[in-house]
């Protein structure tokens, strides 16, 4: 016996070919959406997976090297200041060596003006004395030449008893 033949179909009961185009659109659409997301949904999740981790890193390694980038910041920043402390003290250094530098200039120089002027004194010295000597040497000439034309005349007496005391005097000081 035909036991499917046995079952009352009537119109619009059973299996048959639907012919309505949007309630099979509707149907196509939920069998695709099913089978989508039963096969692909595991694949999707797995790349949505994938993309979120590879998301994360990027922002971790971001997060990571803009660390790096802050304490390579604050790095120069110490770099600097202390070039700059740096260069003040060199600064300070250079204008003390200055200063010492010209004080030392101007003590050599006072000591080289004080050589000069001892060297000036001791010059003037030396010719007082050549002229001293010179002159003195004029006067002994000159009363050598008056005591010669004396003894060429002739000593008077008055003259011969002056010259007596004065070197008897002279010889007597000169045993005391």
């Amino acid at each position: 016996m035909n036991w499917i033949a046995d079952l009352p179909l009537g119109h619009g009961h059973g299996f048959g070919f639907n012919d309505d185009i949007f309630e099979t659109n509707i149907i196509n659409l939920a069998v695709v959406v099913g089978v989508v997301v039963t096969f692909v949904g595991k694949n999707l999740t797995s790349l949505l997976e994938d993309r979120k981790k590879t998301i994360l890193n990027n922002l971790q390694e971001a997060n990571l090297k803009a660390t790096e980038a802050q304490q390579k910041l604050t790095e120069a920043r110490n770099q600097l200041e202390l070039a700059k402390k740096k260069a003040k003290d060199i600064r300070e250094e250079g204008v003390l060596r200055a200063t010492q530098e010209i004080q030392n200039c101007v003590r050599e120089h006072e000591l080289r003006i004080a050589r000069l002027d001892e060297f000036k004194q001791e010059t003037i010295q030396f010719y007082q004395q050549k002229a001293y000597k010179q002159a003195y040497g004029y006067f002994i000439s000159r009363i050598m030449t008056r005591v010669r034309e004396k003894l060429n005349k002739g000593i008077d007496s008055t003259y011969q008893i002056i010259v007596n005391n004065f070197y008897v005097t002279r010889f007597t000081d000169a045993f005391r």
